[in-house]
This record gives C-alpha cells, sequence and structure tokens, in this order.
C-alpha cells in the first residue's frame, strides 16, 4: 500500500483521487488507500426550502418513496450529466466524506463514456472544477475497466470489453493502450428494468416502480434458461381497481421480457466486431470477450454472448469495481500513464 508523501503537521498538501461517476453508483479511490466511496448515485431534494435533503444510499431509500415536495432522482443520465446542479450538490457531499482527508491540491482521475462530444467531457471537467479540484485527467471507461480487470493493453493484441453499467453498455476494442473502434448504446441496467415496469403492466396488470423492477430483475431475471426455475413475490398496484394486490413472477417471463434489449446489445456488438481490422478480431476470438459493469452479473448473460458471438466470454473479478480500480490503477501512477488520458489543469501550485 502506497503512502500519501505530501503533509505538513498531519495535513495532506495534496491527494489523488480516482472517480467512477457512474449512472448508478459513484465509487471514489484515494491513492494508498483504495475504494472509499460506494455510494447511489442519488440525490433526495425538498422543492419547498429548495435544499438537499439526502444523497448516496440515504436518498436511495427515498427512491419511488418521496412525497409530493420532495424529489430523489439521478443527475448522471445515460452515463452522462444530466443535471449539472444536483450532481455538484451530490460530488461535494461525497468528497467531503470522513475517509476523505482535505487538501490544497486534489488531482483527478475520472472514467466517462467512449463516443461523448466536446461539451459533455468539457462538462465533467467543469463539474470537478466547481467542486475544487485542481487538476482533473479523463480516462475512457473501456480502458478504465480493461486495467481495473488486470489486463495489459499495453501490448499489440486486441481485448474486447464490454462494460454494461446502468444508464449505457460501452463496448470497444482496445488495443496498445488505445480504443481502436467503440460502440455506445443507451441499453443497459436501467433500460432493463422499465422493460420490466412495462411487462408488469401490460402483461400483470400490476404497476411497479423502479426499486420493485431492480428487485425483480436480480432475483428472477436471467438472459437464458437456467437449471433452476426462479419466482418472486411482489407487490404493487393493481391497474384496473387502483388497490393494492400481489403477485408471483417466474423467470420465464423476466426472461421474455429481457429478450429485445439483449438482443440489440448482441447486434451492436456484431456491428463494432465487423468494422473491427481482420487481426485484431483474430486477437479477440483468441483472448475472448470481457464482461464488466451491473448488467454483466444478470444470469446466463455470459452463455448467451458466447452462443450468439461464437467468441469464450470472461466475467471479471468484481465486475461492479473494475473502472473505479482502473481509475485507481492510474492514480497511483499518474506519470506512467500519462498518455491514455486527458489532462485539464487549473493549478496555481505547483506540487
Amino acid at each position: 500500500m502506497h503512502k500519501i508523501t505530501y503533509s505538513i503537521g498531519g495535513m495532506t498538501v495534496k491527494k489523488v483521487i480516482g472517480i467512477d461517476l457512474g449512472t448508478d453508483t459513484t465509487q471514489v479511490y484515494l491513492k494508498g488507500t483504495g475504494i472509499i466511496v460506494n455510494e447511489p448515485s442519488i440525490v433526495a431534494f425538498n422543492n419547498r426550502t429548495n435544499r438537499i435533503v439526502a444523497v448516496g444510499s440515504d436518498a436511495k431509500r427515498m427512491l419511488s418513496r418521496t412525497p409530493s415536495h420532495v424529489t430523489a432522482l439521478h443527475p448522471m443520465v445515460n452515463g452522462v450529466i444530466g443535471d449539472f446542479d444536483m450532481a455538484k450538490e451530490m460530488m461535494q457531499r461525497f468528497l467531503k466524506m470522513k475517509h476523505i482527508p482535505w487538501s490544497w491540491f486534489t488531482e483527478t482521475v475520472v472514467s466517462v463514456p467512449t463516443n461523448l462530444t466536446e461539451v459533455e467531457r468539457k462538462s465533467v471537467e467543469d463539474l470537478l472544477r466547481e467542486v475544487g479540484v485542481n487538476k482533473v485527467h479523463l480516462i475512457e471507461q473501456p480502458i478504465a475497466a480493461a486495467l481495473g480487470s488486470g489486463l495489459d493493453i499495453n501490448q499489440p493484441t486486441a481485448y474486447l470489453i464490454v462494460d454494461i453499467g446502468a444508464g449505457t453498455t460501452d463496448m470497444a476494442i482496445i488495443s496498445m493502450n488505445g480504443v481502436v473502434a467503440s460502440r455506445r448504446l443507451k441499453i443497459a441496467g436501467d433500460y432493463l428494468n422499465q422493460e420490466i415496469i412495462k411487462g408488469m403492466k401490460e402483461e400483470l396488470k400490476l404497476h411497479i416502480g423502479e426499486p420493485t423492477a431492480e428487485e425483480i430483475k436480480i432475483g428472477v431475471g436471467e438472459a437464458i434458461p437456467q437449471s433452476e426455475r426462479l419466482d418472486l413475490v411482489v407487490r404493487g398496484r393493481d391497474a384496473g381497481s387502483g388497490l393494492p394486490r400481489e403477485a408471483v413472477i417466474k423467470d420465464t417471463q423476466v426472461r421474455y421480457w429481457l429478450t429485445r434489449p439483449l438482443k440489440l446489445i448482441i447486434e451492436s456488438l456484431k456491428e463494432l466486431i465487423d468494422i473491427t481490422p481482420p487481426e485484431l478480431v483474430g486477437d479477440v476470438y483468441k483472448n475472448g470477450i470481457y464482461l464488466c459493469g451491473g448488467g454483466s452479473l444478470l444470469r446466463g448473460v455470459e452463455q448467451l454472448f458466447e452462443k450468439e458471438i461464437g467468441v469464450e466470454v470472461h466475467l471479471v473479478d468484481e465486475p461492479l469495481l473494475c473502472v473505479a480500480r482502473g481509475t485507481g490503477l492510474v492514480a497511483e501512477h499518474i506519470d506512467a500513464f500519462a498518455a491514455i488520458v486527458d489532462t485539464f489543469s487549473s493549478a496555481k501550485v505547483a506540487l
């Protein structure tokens, strides 16, 4: 474990952090320590007083359960900043948590989705500037995921990374420390939840919220038939009477509801492989496909990808943390990875 060397009288002069600013979860890696913040990217806001009620885990418990004057929302939408002010408030609170030391100078490595516009990239930089960061390094999410998965992306061979997050699915062919080809879809974990909500309403005539849909996806969701048959009792509002009702959801129903979005992800993956140079496609066949992100935990998704693409699929260790680990690895060795990040600095102090 590395030690933070810049300190005066117990006060940290400089800290370096890595941030995975995700649609569903924000994770912060502190150089020399590891991941010290792992909180839902949710803010609860009181519309009457114009004040923040809660952020992170506390706000998540309020999702779909707030009175009319309190709104629980995701500041990040489809992997980009949807509400700048709320995202700023959220990041300020996360960066002031007790595990993060105060410092004169803060340097940050933050992951961003592939194929962002300049405006979207600039908004991430501006956000971190406004919460007190002096130096910002942007790294593309698939590269961070590959580093966090332990892949040696410096070699002249190709790796195919598929990061199925909450807001977006990022897929990229990576070789020689760079992205050769990439695709970004707004079809990911949140989209799957919406398909479950839609299926519950149309097939079972039951209205449910996003937290219940997430519970169904985790409890009985699957990409292909599994040996174990699963079912789950859920409660919601009857579409006809408007009264409370419960229903038993079977894995076969959820699998049917998720078929279309999973097919769209696979079609996009095939298109990505189709535009990749032949030699690199050969490397992908040899090395396999690496799956990460929360969506990769859906039962049977590896087998579905193997069946449709014809390439071995690997689920990385701790797929929910690999992007944060990748930003942390860069934060630990910032000079060594200078060539793979975009750097923006407004520092007035040279350290």
